[in-house]
């Protein structure tokens, strides 16, 4: 069991995942900071075919922002990460939780700005459902 994030397979095609998990982001006003291709990295650094596998990095700025003048560290475990990717025909989908990542972090006026950022990743993972 995946103690620091949530995880499910999903019978949907990598990109069609990539697109929904894409969306639900907007809607939710959280932005990307950054895109990791790891099928990309590993050919072009190490030469290897790999299967699909993106890790999106997210912020939402307000939570940021807040967390930055709460806790100047909070760089070490920021940005939030979902991360996508191939498995036996279908598409992965998981997502950081941020309340496992703040038990690290001695700070309570962290904690709010930390459940505030899981609701709304949650929300996104409950948004991308399974094709019936």
């Amino acid at each position: 069991m995946l103690t620091y994030g949530l995880t499910k397979e999903l019978n949907m095609q990598f990109e069609e995942t990539l697109e929904k998990v894409s969306v639900e982001l907007k809607k939710s006003d959280l932005l990307v900071l950054s895109i990791i291709d790891l099928k990309e990295k590993f050919k072009e650094k190490l030469g290897i075919d790999f299967k699909k596998y993106v890790i999106l990095g997210t912020y939402y700025p307000p939570n940021a922002y807040q967390a930055i003048l709460a806790e100047e560290n909070i760089g070490l475990i920021f940005p939030y990460n979902i991360a996508l990717y191939e498995r036996d025909k279908k598409t992965v989908l998981s997502i950081i939780k941020p309340t496992a990542i703040a038990e690290l972090v001695d700070n309570l006026d962290l904690h709010q700005i930390i459940l505030d950022m899981e609701r709304k990743l949650r929300k996104i993972f409950d948004s991308i459902e399974d094709r019936k």
